[in-house]
């Protein structure tokens, strides 16, 4: 990877263009709004800060990318894990989340080393602790596994544009990839879980770009990582959708997990993850991409089996 912080970041490749608008385009933020996708308001009644609700159209859509991403991982033959969402400091611990980032999670316990019980921040915590403390046989590997949840974190949405809607909040939805698999293929499993995460992004219609973090802006637990970026029009900046990373063997050895060689003795197995996908920054992205000088937005053809309708409107009052 790169040497130095998230300034030397590398660009592998742009997919696509950034949309043309002959017209006054919205942000995110009024165009969910004004079609009745994510009510702002009420969210503090039931949350607090750093919190939005999905309604209507806005809840569908936000199920239909769900249901897009779990028939796509189960056709390319991932298992589907439904996990809890409170995890043990050892998952933490197996996960690389702890000590050092015992901070940003919410801890439901507390115990003498830090959270003993917490809400997961992502799936992977859940994922990478599945086979802790077991030697798994080669013929098992690769395990390939994907898992939908919620990510709980301490982090919050602010009054600048770039924190503005669902772009940053202490609560969203994601489906994350992850494998276990044997060091000598590692490097082509990486490869192939960004060739997925890629995969979903332009089923959406989407431009994007592919950026290889520098050393200073990948987690410790990390050797490699790549970041799928879409591009957000109001902000003309580009937004991680997906994190795709090759932890080698930090993982496993904290989580002991081995595997059987065919000859030879047994060995540590590499761990890879990747989002596949988080959804938050993905509703932003698809309203200010496929906007229409109506004020309407087209649905991606990937999700229409689960809309109502080819394009989202304002929605009619009740009678």
């Amino acid at each position: 990877m790169p040497a130095g912080g998230k300034e030397h970041n590398e660009v592998v490749r742009t997919v696509g263009q950034p949309p043309r608008f002959t017209f006054e385009p919205k942000d995110h933020v009024d165009l969910a709004g004004t079609l009745g996708l994510v009510d702002y308001q009420r969210d503090t009644k039931l949350a607090g800060n750093g919190f939005w609700i999905y309604r209507g159209q806005g809840a569908q859509l936000e199920w239909a990318l769900l249901n897009y991403f779990t028939e796509t991982h189960l056709r390319d033959g991932y298992e589907f894990v439904l996990p809890p969402h409170l995890l043990t400091y050892a998952a933490g611990y197996t996960a690389g989340q702890f000590p050092k980032f015992a901070d940003e999670v919410f801890t439901v316990r507390d115990g003498e080393d830090g959270p003993e019980q917490f809400l997961l921040p992502t799936a992977e915590t859940a994922l990478v602790n599945l086979h802790r403390d077991e030697t798994l046989a080669d013929s098992e590997l690769p395990k390939r596994y994907f898992a939908y949840t919620p990510s709980y974190r301490q982090e919050a949405g602010g009054y600048r544009t770039a924190e503005r809607g669902t772009l940053r909040g202490h609560q969203f939805n994601k489906v994350e990839l992850f494998q276990f698999a044997r060091p000598e293929d590692s490097a082509t499993a990486h490869e192939e879980l960004l060739a997925k995460a890629e995969q979903l992004v332009v089923g959406l219609g989407l431009h994007y770009r592919v950026t290889r973090l520098a050393a200073e802006d990948t987690t410790a637990a990390m050797a490699k990582t790549f970041d799928v970026e879409v591009w957000l029009p109001s902000l003309a900046a580009y937004v991680e959708v997906s994190s795709v990373s090759n932890g080698r063997d930090y993982q496993a050895r904290r989580g002991n997990i081995r595997y059987r060689p065919r000859q030879g003795k047994s060995g540590f197995v590499h761990t890879l993850n990747a989002s596949g996908l988080a959804t938050s920054r993905l509703l932003p992205a698809i309203l200010e991409q496929h906007q229409q000088a109506d004020g309407t937005v087209v649905v991606p053809d990937a999700l229409r089996k689960w809309m109502p309708n080819e394009v989202l409107a304002t929605p009619r009052p009740a009678r």
